[in-house]
């Protein structure tokens, strides 16, 4: 139960935001850690989860309720008149009682409805996980995502710079007559190509940290800034490994796991019902026209035999055992679900490592080509064409890295995801 009792505290602890500036400072630098706190706190998603192990909670306390007695106390007055011979005889009745009822034994139904709501409450629980799991995943991916738009715009104003030094160069070989008009109308119209590419840069900035703002649960954050921590750092686990933490920690798993002891409970429950059931009863009151009122009481005790229900038992156990196979067998298909992820994420994550080391190596190549070719069209032994193939080529080999980058932080996170270790 501490597990419970932590969940509930931390309901507690989160308060109510008005404003968006309370949570993020205009121009504030933000790490990826502050990010994903901030969505734990705002995301309505996982404001939904903690009200269900809520509700999960008091539906647990209200079968728990079976094992107290139930007290109640009552009180009346009516007023009656009787017509005898002729003769009109109104009197007032007052009364009033106390009557006590506790359930002694019932073939442990109240036992079964608890360990319902029990194994109930602990899948709730495991939701809550798994949908703080997916927010912390969500916002990691869209963090990474805003980093990555950030650096290929970088390139794309490098790129801008690039060709309108080629435009100066083109300029001032043809004003000197040493190059034809060609190579100034074509550089022109590279860096009209490359300033449209640009704006693109941009916009998909724009929309990354838009993006970004939605999975923190603030669509309307003053502007700030985010930690470029967009670096390569090799993440080492075998594929047995991994597996082996997804099926000890996944939450859904967990979750299904829960769901299917509550269902084998239900079963037991519904068995119940052809038991008999033994409860006791007091009840203490008084009664009469005129006061002090008459006392009486009586104690006594009930044994209900259900002896026939229209076979509603019969239907509700088969019922409750249909919902079993049907938990277990989507149990056994998570489980096949599972390894394929980690499979997938496994071999993403591989692939990923294996292109950045290509990409840094094109990066050079692209990086000399770039500079042999201003150097020939500098001399006057080289054209146009080649800056411009040159430069497309660095812009993609820069912009490839990135995507490798990206691709590594985010296999990563999918890879822990999917192990239901991501934090």
């Amino acid at each position: 139960m501490n597990r419970i009792s932590l969940s509930f505290l931390l309901l507690m602890v989160f308060p109510i935001i008005s404003s968006a500036e309370d949570i993020i400072k205009p121009r504030e630098t933000l790490s990826l850690r502050q990010c994903i706190e901030i969505s734990l706190k705002m995301h309505p998603d996982l404001t939904a989860a903690r009200s269900t192990v809520i509700s999960g909670k008091s539906r647990f306390g209200q079968a728990k309720a079976g094992y107290y007695p139930q007290l109640e106390i009552s009180s009346g007055y009516r007023r009656y008149s009787s017509d005898s011979q002729s003769i009109e005889h109104s009197s007032d009745e007052y009364s009033g009682n106390i009557s006590l009822k506790q359930n002694i034994y019932d073939f442990g139904k109240t036992t079964a409805q608890v360990d319902v709501q029990r194994f109930s409450l602990d899948s709730y629980l495991s939701d809550l996980d798994d949908v703080k799991n997916q927010i912390i995943f969500n916002v990691t991916q869209a963090y990474y995502g805003v980093l990555k738009a950030g650096r290929d715009r970088n390139v794309s104003l490098d790129v801008v710079k690039q060709f309108e030094q080629h435009l100066e160069q083109a300029r001032g070989f043809y004003n000197v007559g040493t190059k034809p008009k060609i190579d100034v109308t074509k550089a022109e119209v590279d860096l009209s190509n490359s300033k449209l590419n640009l704006i693109k840069a941009e916009n998909a900035l724009r929309i990354a940290m838009a993006s970004l703002n939605n999975t923190l649960g603030i669509t309307d954050a003053p502007p700030y800034e985010i930690d470029d921590n967009l670096s390569f750092i090799e993440y080492r686990i075998t594929f047995e490994d991994a597996l082996r933490q997804a099926y000890e920690n996944r939450p859904d798993l967990k979750s299904l796991k829960a769901m299917e002891n509550a269902s084998g409970s239900s079963v037991e429950l519904a068995k119940k019902g052809y038991y008999p059931a033994l409860s006791g009863n007091a009840w203490y009151g008084w009664s009469g026209e005129n006061f002090p009122l008459e006392k009486d009481w009586t104690v006594g005790a009930t044994i209900t035999f259900p002896l026939f229900s229209g076979f509603s038992t019969k239907y509700q156990v088969e019922e409750a055992e249909a919902n079993l196979n049907t938990l277990k067998a989507n149990g056994e298909s998570l489980r096949q679900t599972i390894f394929l992820e980690v499979q997938k994420a496994f071999l993403n994550l591989q692939e990923a490592n294996e292109r950045i080391y290509t990409a840094e190596i094109t990066i050079r190549h692209a990086d000399e080509n770039l500079e042999l070719a201003k150097g020939r069209y500098a001399a006057g032994v080289g054209n146009p064409i080649e800056v411009t193939d040159a430069l497309v080529s660095y812009s993609n080999a820069k912009t490839s890295y990135i995507q490798a980058l990206y691709d590594h932080k985010v296999s990563q996170v999918s890879l822990e995801k999917v192990m239901g270790v991501i934090k």
